[in-house]
């Protein structure tokens, strides 16, 4: 067994067995609740520039799928887990965990206590973290973890979106499908999941997914039925070229944001934007609809937050900004909407499946908003 260390900015420094790659690399540790997924996690581009640490204490127990990834490759810091379990059991695994942590050059560490570092995190807030084997040379490695940026004020969009449009064909059973007729919606990649392109080609949809760079000038020469705004990572306040796109595009459209995307639409309407304490991340997190009184157990991936309060005091010239969904643990907010202009955002994912689909609703109400626009067109 190599030793492997975690080096948390508040000096706490802890010992377990280094896993995948060997480098040292260092970003903002965060926990993440759910019991299952972490090949989704590994491969949610959301958690670029971030550590990732698991609460439930068993993973590698199902090995890794390739069908199951959420984007192109992993883009996260490290990855830290309770116990490893080494010998995988699942008919459609290809490889191991480790493995697949070793060809993307994620170092990893097990046998820790996750338990104590999560309620650390609670109770201090986030924080930089460092994964290294190198135990002989603390000081530097608390020199580089001190050099390791923050989160606040970081574009790590750029980092994460597509390079050049694409087109989308692949349904939620993994099939490719003519989507030629269908009803155009170019998908703004802040760092798409592709669940939720595969969520977008089920209700009906061609799909062409845009860098995130793309102006709005290029965007409706594509010619879209509507447009939807990606999750991704980092600080929303500086992702000002999406931003700037969205301003010129909102009411021109219907428009849906997810995650990042949620976040961006507020800042393009006038809104703020927070950093929470710890983030919400996880596949167990209640959500309640304040349109209908119902209550959805969502997935969630985000650092940052809209301000309810700036959204609501929006005197916008497209119509009342109207709350939809509301965080039942700490009352952030999880969802607005304009309905003049159809404008619709989430701050959660409703293309993953935690409840097991008590979200899926929101696509077919972005179906819904196209369809009627396009009969009245």
């Amino acid at each position: 067994m190599k030793k492997g260390f975690l080096l948390l900015e508040d000096g706490t420094v802890y010992q377990g067995r280094a896993l995948g790659s060997h480098t040292v690399k260092g970003g903002e540790i965060v926990f993440h609740t759910g019991m299952t997924g972490y090949q989704e996690v590994l491969t949610d581009p959301s958690y670029c520039g971030q550590i990732v640490m698991m609460t439930y204490p068993h993973i590698g127990s199902y090995g890794v799928c390739p069908e199951d990834v959420e984007s192109r490759k992993p883009f996260l810091k490290g990855f830290v887990m309770g116990d490893y379990t080494e010998h995988y059991s699942n008919f459609r695994a290809t490889r191991s965990l480790v493995s697949y942590l070793e060809e993307y050059g994620i170092p990893a560490i097990d046998q820790i206590d996750t338990r104590e570092i999560t309620r650390k995190i609670r109770e201090q807030g986030a924080m930089r973290a460092l994964i290294s084997t190198d135990e002989e040379n603390v000081h530097e490695l608390q020199k580089k973890l001190a050099d390791t940026p923050v989160m606040t004020g970081r574009n790590l969009v750029d980092e994460v979106t597509c390079q050049a449009a694409y087109t989308w064909s692949q349904d939620i059973l993994g099939a490719d499908v003519a989507t030629d007729d269908r009803p155009h919606v170019v998908v703004i990649d802040c760092g798409v999941k592709y669940n939720i392109l595969r969520n977008l080609v089920g209700q009906g949809f061609q799909v062409t997914v845009v860098p995130a760079s793309t102006s709005s000038h290029e965007i409706m020469a594509l010619q879209p039925d509507g447009i939807l705004v990606s999750n991704g990572p980092g600080d929303p306040e500086v992702v000002g070229t999406t931003i700037g796109t969205l301003k010129e595009i909102i009411g021109k459209l219907p428009v849906m944001g997810i995650c990042l995307g949620h976040q961006l639409l507020s800042l393009a309407l006038g809104a703020k934007t927070y950093k929470l304490k710890f983030g919400h991340h996880g596949a167990n997190h209640p959500v309640k609809n304040l349109l209908t009184g119902k209550i959805e157990i969502t997935s969630m991936n985000h650092g940052f937050a809209v301000d309810a309060s700036s959204l609501q005091d929006i005197d916008t010239k497209f119509g009342a900004v109207e709350l939809t969904h509301m965080h039942l643990s700490d009352e952030t907010l999880e969802g607005f909407r304009i309905k003049d202009v159809n404008l619709l955002a989430i701050q959660y994912h409703p293309e993953a499946s935690p409840g097991p689909h008590d979200s899926h609703y929101l696509f077919q109400e972005f179906a819904a908003c196209i369809e009627s626009c396009i009969k009245t067109s």
